[in-house]
């Protein structure tokens, strides 16, 4: 299993934005340095919280400060790009990152956005799957010409082809359209707001309809480019991880409450922070609490699903700077090595030396008396 983020960013207001996106840089830096495998950067243009524009020039940034961890856009919304000139950014950012580059594609999550830009909140599905099948025919290679309402593509080609294979995803919550899309065309599957509990609840329902709509087009639905996204925050006890929550946490429901559908229909959550918490925790929608509760959730979610490839925090404040950083870094130290298969070796080697008792202490000091013995008898033997 592989591990990263999706930083929308959402942070609180009333803070300095130049600081916030110069420390979302600075995260990035940090997940690269703990071995994260992922960062998926996204796109908003309003509501003064998810404060990235334009995902790659940020990548681009980012790529100047990192060294292995893959970047991509999370998610470009396409009906707000030409597809041609977007098709085109991307490719060069494949070769100014030598293939660390991922593309992300979906319809923009905030309706504010296409409010602004005259698109019918309607049209934004329609129009992502109209620029989605030109960019994929394009990084093919093929010279395409389309006319639509919204753009024209006359005899479009790329000057450059792609410097690697890298991944593209499909962003999907609950409707079965975004998997749809993502097998009609052979590429990943980005689950938004998987531990949603009406998200979780499709999970295996959009796998299988990614998987048949695959079939159907001559593809197969790769479980390695499936990937989870959903919030947590640990530490060292679930006492402090609460603590450190009372942050930004509710702040940060209340925001995506007036942004996208959350919680369960009629019924509001708790007010109370402690009540809030436990909410969070035991509908399963995030974890807050230690990598313990983390390890299960990620458990849950492999039996849930059967398996998948990747699962990224979501890149909101519920904690303070140093919380958050913290919080990865703990991730990094106790989770991702139980899904990787990287502490039973250490731990089977440590076993077998306490195990044994005092046999290698004895052995030790064996080999020094017979050290000192073998000198005595060698100053003896010159005097």
């Amino acid at each position: 299993m592989r591990f990263g983020i999706f930083l929308p960013p959402m942070h609180k207001t009333g803070i300095n934005p130049t600081l916030l996106l110069h420390r979302d840089l600075e995260l990035l830096e940090w997940l690269d340095k703990l071995g994260f495998d992922e960062a998926w950067i996204g796109e908003h243009h309003s509501a003064g919280s998810e404060l990235i524009a334009s995902p790659e020039v940020f990548i681009a940034a980012a790529a100047q400060r990192t060294s292995r961890i893959r970047l991509g856009t999370g998610v470009n919304s396409l009906p707000y790009h030409h597809p041609f000139i977007l098709a085109d950014r991307i490719v060069m950012l494949d070769h100014l990152t030598r293939g660390r580059m991922m593309f992300g594609a979906g319809p923009g999550q905030l309706t504010s956005d296409a409010a602004m830009l005259g698109i019918a909140p309607q049209m934004q599905r329609p129009r992502m799957e109209e620029a989605f099948d030109v960019i994929m025919r394009l990084l093919r290679g093929e010279t395409v010409t389309r006319h639509t309402d919204w753009f024209v593509c006359q005899d479009a080609v790329l000057q450059m082809k792609p410097f690697s294979n890298f991944p593209i995803a499909v962003a999907s919550s609950i409707s079965p359209s975004g998997s749809k899309l993502a097998g009609r065309y052979g590429t990943g599957l980005l689950s938004i707001a998987a531990t949603e509990p009406a998200a979780f609840q499709v999970l295996d329902y959009n796998f299988d309809v990614w998987q048949e709509e695959a079939a159907l087009h001559g593809h197969v639905a790769d479980r390695s480019q499936w990937r989870l996204m959903g919030p947590m925050h640990i530490a060292e006890t679930e006492r402090e991880a609460r603590k450190n929550c009372e942050y930004g946490l509710q702040w940060v429901f209340d925001y995506l409450s007036h942004i996208i559908p959350v919680g369960d229909p009629g019924s509001a959550p708790p007010t109370d922070f402690a009540s809030f918490v436990d909410f969070a925790n035991e509908s399963g929608r995030m974890v807050i609490g230690t990598p313990e509760m983390a390890i299960a959730q990620l458990e849950r979610l492999v039996e849930k699903t059967g398996g998948f490839g990747a699962y990224l925090f979501l890149g909101a404040d519920l904690a303070d700077w140093g919380a958050t950083k913290r919080s990865y870094e703990l991730f990094a130290e106790y989770v991702m090595p139980h899904f990787q298969d990287q502490l039973r070796a250490p731990q089977d080697s440590y076993d077998r030396i306490v195990a044994a008792g005092s046999r290698w202490v004895d052995s030790t000091l064996g080999a020094q008396l017979s050290a000192i013995a073998a000198y005595e008898e060698e100053r003896t033997a010159r005097k």
